[in-house]
């Protein structure tokens, strides 16, 4: 099984790429992941919110493969304690067969297909953060979630 996140857009600020890069490399001693980024679009001024979200839609599809559990990262979803979490990961891992992709959609969301495809959606925070640190979050609760279920000291109680 593989963990993908799936991002709309770089990671520009070079703070954030440090320590995701940091964390990804952690997380990978643990499980096979890696982030994947679909290009941010360009000219989107004279685009709708909703233009926008539809044509990042069909970036997202193209990257979908079938067997892939789909799951976005949405101020709706599910929110979970750091140890909850990884007792779903580790559910995940034994019924997930091909890539659990976790998405992180662009400025304005997702679009209606995009939901339709999501198996699940997970809300990190009740809060709102920039796309750019929400990356930053997920790769070290991932982290995270690879340490508590090693029983590595990293996460305290």
């Amino acid at each position: 099984m593989k963990f993908v996140l799936l991002v709309v857009g770089k990671t520009v600020e070079k703070h954030y790429i440090t320590a995701i890069d940091d964390y990804i490399a952690r997380t990978k001693h643990f499980i096979s992941f890696d982030m994947e980024v679909i290009p941010e679009l360009k000219n989107t001024k004279s685009l709708s919110m909703e233009q926008q979200k539809e044509k990042e839609a069909e970036m997202i599809l193209k990257t979908i493969q079938p067997g892939d559990v789909v799951v976005l990262l949405d101020e709706h979803g599910k929110e979970f304690r750091s140890i909850e979490f990884a007792d779903w990961v580790e559910r995940k891992m034994h019924t997930v067969n091909k890539r659990l992709v976790f998405i992180i959609g662009g400025p304005y969301g997702f679009s209606p297909k995009i939901y339709d495809i999501a198996q699940e959606k997970l809300s990190l925070s009740k809060m709102t953060f920039s796309h750019q640190m929400i990356r930053l979050i997920f790769v070290e609760q991932l982290y995270r979630a690879m340490t508590i279920l090693s029983n590595n000291p990293y996460h305290h109680e």
